[in-house]
C-alpha cells in the first residue's frame, strides 16, 4: 500500500484523474493518498475492476502474479538453505518477455510480446500493477484476489490463458435472409409508427414521471392505447425515443423536444435511421465490439457464451448490457429472432446510409392522398407522408393507426386548427389537394360554420396586479357566456361572474384548452384584444446538467490536503512510517549522516515517537533508532 501511495502522490493531475475515472473511485472517506491507496487495493474494489477486464488482459496480470509467487517461493526455499544469501536482495519482478514466454507455455500458442506490452501498459494505467524498467509487478492485493478466483468458480491463471474461445458465431443453418429482412422491416415500421404516436401524444398531453421513477399507470395505459402496444412495452419505447432525444424529461413531465418535432416531419426511413443511429451511439464499446456484424448470425446462446468467455468475471453487468441492447435491436428490426438482419449488420458496420437504403426497399411506400367521407372521417390507403399526417392531426383526431390510418374531423379539432393559425380557406384548400373524393358537404359545412363561430368566446390574461386571479372569459353572446358559467364539466375551473365576463385563478392557456375541448368557439387574445395562436404544450426544456467530474474533484481534494511542495516534509515521512509499521512493510530509508553522507538502510519500522523512530535493519539484522529529522526519503523496498 505504501508503494502505491507514494506512486499516487508522484502522478501528475491528468494521469491521476484518468486512473481514478477508470477505477470508478468514489470520494467518500478519502482524505489523502494513503486513504486512496487503501481504497484502490480493497478486495471489493479490485474485484470490481477485474470484472471489467477481458480474458487476455486478465491472463497477463495473472501470469505475472504466478511468476512472482514462484520466484518468491524459490527465494524462501533458498533462504531456508542459506539465510545469508537471502538477505542480499529482493525477488526481481518478471520482465515483459518472461511474462510473454510464460503465457505461451500456459496456452500452448504463440503470444505476441507487443500485445502483452500493450495490455501491461493498460493494467499499469489502471493502478493494478507497476511497470519499472520493463518489469511487471502486480500489487499484492491484486494477485491475492486472482489467486482466490478458483474457489469462487472463476478461472485460474492457467485457464485464463489456455481455455480457447468458443466456436465463432456463424449464420444459422437454413436461415432465410429474405424473410428476415421483410420481418425486420415490419418491426422497424411498427416501432417507428409507435414512437411517432408517442411523440405526438406527449406533444398534446405530457406524461408525469413518478418521484420513484417511471410513468404512472394511468399515463402508461394512455400511451399504450395511443401507440397500439402492450402496457409492458411502453417503457421500452419511451427509452428508445429518449435515447434519440425525441422526448425529454422536463419539470416533472416527459415532453416532446424540438428534435422530436422535426423528426415527425421526416420520412419513415429517415425516422428509423435516427433511432438506429442513436442505438449504435449508445452501445458501450465493450458490447459493440463483440456483436456479430454478419447478416444471419444468431445472437442467442452463442453470443452469451462468448461474452461469458471473454469477460469471465463480467457477471451481471455485462449480461445486463448485452440483453438490453439485444432487446432494443429486436424492436428496431436490427435483429430478427436473435439473428442479425441485413440492415442490422450494416448499422453495426457503421454504414448507416446502406442500412437505410436496405430498410427502404422493404418498408411500405408512403401515400399523399386520402378518402374524405360524408361522416366526417378520413381514411388513408397507406402510411401517409409525414408532412400531410402532421397537418391532418392538427385538423382531425386520430382514430386508428395501422398501415391504413383513419382520422375524424370534429368541431373541437377544427377549433384546434383555427387556434393554431388556420382559417376556413386554408383548411378547405388543404383537404381539396389531398382528397381523392373531393370535399363532402358535411365537411365543408362544419369547417365554415366553426370558422364563423370562432372567437365568439375570448380568453385572456388579467393584469398582474389582479392576483390571485389570472385570466378571464368574455363573449358578446351573454347567453353563451351564461352557459359556460353553469357548465358542470367546467366546474373545476372555478369560473366566477365579474360583470360581463367570467374570471378565474387559472392561467389563460389552461382555460382556453378546457373550453376548446368542451367544443366552445373559443379564441385566445392579448391585452389589445387581438387573437393570438397557442400551442397546446411547450417543448421540453432540456437544460444540460452542469458537468461534475468526481475524479477531478477528488484530485483537487487530495492536492489540497497534501499541500503539494509546500507541505511539511516531516508530516509526509511520519505518515509513511506509520503506514509501514501497520502493514509490517520493509522500506528503504535514506538518512543524512554527519558530513553530508547519505546512507540507505533496508528497514522494517517498529515504532515512532519523540522525533525518532525505531526499526529493524534487515541487512545487518540489528535494531536501529534514528532521528526523523535526518530522513531524506522513504521508498518501498524493491
Amino acid at each position: 500500500m505504501l508503494s502505491l501511495a507514494t506512486r499516487l502522490r508522484a502522478l501528475d493531475d491528468t494521469t491521476l484523474r484518468r486512473a481514478l475515472e477508470v477505477r470508478r473511485v468514489t470520494p467518500a472517506g478519502i482524505r489523502d493518498f494513503f486513504d486512496l491507496a487503501d481504497a484502490l487495493l480493497e478486495p471489493g474494489a479490485v474485484q470490481k475492476t477485474l470484472a471489467h477486464l477481458d480474458r487476455a488482459t486478465l491472463a497477463v496480470l495473472a501470469g505475472a502474479g504466478e511468476l512472482v509467487r514462484a520466484r518468491t517461493a524459490e527465494a524462501a526455499r533458498l533462504s531456508a538453505i542459506d539465510p545469508a544469501a537471502a538477505s542480499t536482495g529482493t525477488v526481481p519482478a518478471p520482465t515483459l518477455s518472461e511474462v510473454t514466454a510464460h503465457l505461451c507455455d500456459l496456452s500452448g500458442a504463440v503470444v505476441s510480446t507487443e500485445q502483452v506490452a500493450a495490455r501491461a501498459a493498460e493494467l499499469d494505467a489502471m493502478l493494478l500493477c507497476r511497470i519499472v524498467d520493463g518489469r511487471l509487478s502486480p500489487y499484492d492485493a491484486v494477485s491475492t484476489q486472482l489467486l482466490a478466483w478458483p474457489t469462487q468458480g472463476l478461472p485460474s491463471a492457467v485457464q485464463l490463458a489456455s481455455v480457447p474461445a468458443p466456436v465463432d458465431l456463424a449464420p444459422a443453418e437454413g436461415f432465410d435472409i429474405a424473410f428476415a429482412n421483410q420481418l425486420a422491416a415490419e418491426r422497424a415500421f411498427a416501432c417507428v409508427s409507435s414512437i411517432a404516436e408517442l411523440v405526438s401524444e406527449l406533444a398534446r398531453d405530457p406524461a408525469r414521471e413518478l418521484s420513484r421513477g417511471g410513468l404512472g399507470l394511468p399515463d402508461t395505459k394512455r400511451l399504450a392505447l395511443v401507440m397500439s402496444v402492450e402496457v409492458d412495452d411502453v417503457p421500452l419505447l419511451v427509452s428508445i425515443a429518449a435515447r434519440a432525444d425525441l422526448i425529454a424529461y422536463s419539470d416533472g413531465y416527459w415532453m416532446e423536444t424540438e428534435t422530436g418535432d422535426a423528426w415527425l416531419l421526416s420520412t419513415t426511413p429517415e425516422r428509423w435511421a435516427a433511432l438506429a443511429q442513436a442505438w449504435l451511439q449508445n452501445v458501450p464499446s465493450s458490447v459493440r465490439d463483440i456483436l456479430p456484424r454478419e447478416a444471419g448470425v444468431v445472437w442467442g446462446a452463442g453470443l452469451r457464451g462468448f461474452v461469458d468467455w471473454l469477460y469471465p468475471a463480467g457477471g451481471e453487468w455485462m449480461a445486463t448490457q448485452v440483453a438490453q441492447f439485444a432487446r432494443d435491436a429486436e424492436i428496431l428490426g436490427l435483429t430478427v429472432q436473435e439473428a442479425t438482419s441485413r440492415a442490422g449488420a450494416q448499422v453495426l458496420g457503421g454504414d448507416l446510409e446502406s442500412a437505410t437504403a436496405t430498410m427502404t426497399e422493404s418498408l411500405p411506400s408512403e401515400v399523399g392522398a386520402v378518402y374524405l367521407q360524408h361522416d366526417l372521417s378520413i381514411v388513408a390507403p397507406g402510411p401517409l407522408a409525414p408532412s400531410i399526417d402532421a397537418r391532418l392531426r392538427c385538423l382531425a383526431d386520430v382514430e386508428g393507426r395501422e398501415l391504413a390510418s383513419s382520422y375524424r374531423i370534429t368541431a373541437a379539432s377544427v377549433n384546434r386548427a383555427l387556434a393554431a393559425g388556420e382559417n376556413a380557406e386554408t383548411l378547405l384548400t388543404f383537404l381539396g389537394a389531398i382528397s381523392l373524393t373531393g370535399i363532402p358537404q358535411p365537411v365543408q359545412y362544419l369547417i365554415e360554420e366553426s370558422a364563423g363561430r370562432y372567437g365568439r368566446v375570448r380568453v385572456g390574461s388579467l393584469p398582474t396586479g389582479a392576483a390571485p386571479l389570472h385570466s378571464y372569459v368574455s363573449s358578446h353572446d351573454a347567453a353563451l357566456l351564461g352557459t359556460i358559467a353553469v357548465d358542470q364539466t367546467l366546474s373545476a375551473l372555478g369560473l366566477e361572474r365579474d360583470g360581463d365576463r367570467l374570471i378565474t385563478r387559472f392561467a389563460a392557456d389552461l382555460i382556453f384548452w378546457a373550453l376548446s375541448d368542451a367544443r366552445y368557439p373559443v379564441a385566445a387574445e392579448n391585452a389589445a384584444g387581438e387573437i393570438v395562436h397557442l400551442r397546446r404544450h411547450q417543448m421540453a426544456r432540456v437544460i444540460p446538467p452542469t458537468p461534475v467530474d468526481p475524479a477531478q474533484t477528488l484530485v483537487d481534494k487530495l492536492r489540497a490536503s497534501d499541500g503539494g511542495e509546500v507541505m511539511a516534509a516531516d508530516a509526509w515521512l511520519a505518515r509513511q512510517l506509520d503506514t509501514a509499521i501497520r502493514s509490517k512493510a520493509t522500506v528503504t530509508v535514506s538518512i543524512s549522516m554527519p558530513g553530508g553522507v547519505v546512507v540507505d538502510y533496508l528497514l522494517e519500522p517498529a515504532s515512532v515517537g519523540g522525533g525518532r523512530f525505531r526499526a529493524r535493519d534487515r541487512r545487518a539484522d540489528i535494531e536501529r533508532t534514528l532521528p526523523i529529522s535526518s530522513i531524506i526519503s522513504i521508498t518501498p523496498a524493491p
